[in-house]
């Protein structure tokens, strides 16, 4: 079973459309206006809890820009920002509370030219942005857009999605297989739903049923890999 489990964990690629909105449509609704050129706004901060989907929101974003065929860049702390983005250009931070001195001043100036060259900004954060612990003119730049708390998805929310998630790859999954999974893992849903597709595949390559006791074999398994 540990070879299979490692021949079978899945990749979860983070997209908007795979985005689980619950309580956050109205900024699902202004993501898709930045992607699109439709919107007013053109800089945008989120911010929220470990786990609430703002990294996920990211990556899903830059990735449709790229495929719409929009130059797009998604930097995370301690990786370079672009010093001449390209016209027109979206540009997403991941997590700015980390970035040191040298970084703000780089994100500072990449906010300028952006905003001068048509460009678009996205940035995430653990707190609004006159929380962060950072240089004041970073702060100020990153609050003139948008600013929006992205709401983590509710343990009700949670199992409606993961139980639409086992239906859609046909299987069954058991109010107690359900309710063990949320209680024992990791709470964000990416990792939530790997887990079903690997009990999917295990159930059908050894033809046995989601139970209580597979999820927990599996788990343990996979906390030792």
């Amino acid at each position: 079973m540990k070879q299979l489990l490692l021949e079978i964990s899945p990749v979860f690629a983070p997209a908007l459309d795979n985005f689980v909105a619950g309580r956050n449509g109205e900024l699902m609704q202004i993501l898709r206006q930045l992607l699109a050129g439709s919107g007013h706004e053109r800089a945008v901060y989120l911010w929220g809890e470990a786990g609430s989907g703002k990294t996920h929101l990211l990556h899903g974003l830059v990735a449709a820009a790229q495929e719409a065929g929009r130059p797009a860049l998604l930097a995370t702390a301690g990786e370079a920002l672009p010093v001449q983005p390209e016209a027109g250009m979206l540009v997403a931070v991941d997590d700015v509370a980390l970035l040191n001195a040298e970084g703000q001043i780089a994100l500072f100036n990449l906010y300028n030219d952006l905003r001068e060259n048509g460009g678009a900004f996205v940035a995430s954060g653990p707190c609004p942005p006159a929380q962060l612990e950072v240089r004041p003119d970073v702060a100020t730049r990153l609050g003139w857009g948008l600013v929006y708390q992205v709401q983590g998805l509710s343990d009700a929310e949670k199992e409606e999605a993961l139980q639409s998630h086992a239906r859609a790859r046909g299987f069954s999954l058991p109010q107690e297989v359900l309710d063990y999974l949320l209680r024992h893992w990791r709470r964000d849903l990416p990792s939530l739903m790997a887990v079903l597709d690997a009990l999917d595949r295990i159930t059908l390559e050894q033809q046995r049923p989601v139970t209580v006791p597979l999820l927990r074999q599996l788990l343990q398994i996979e906390m030792d890999l």
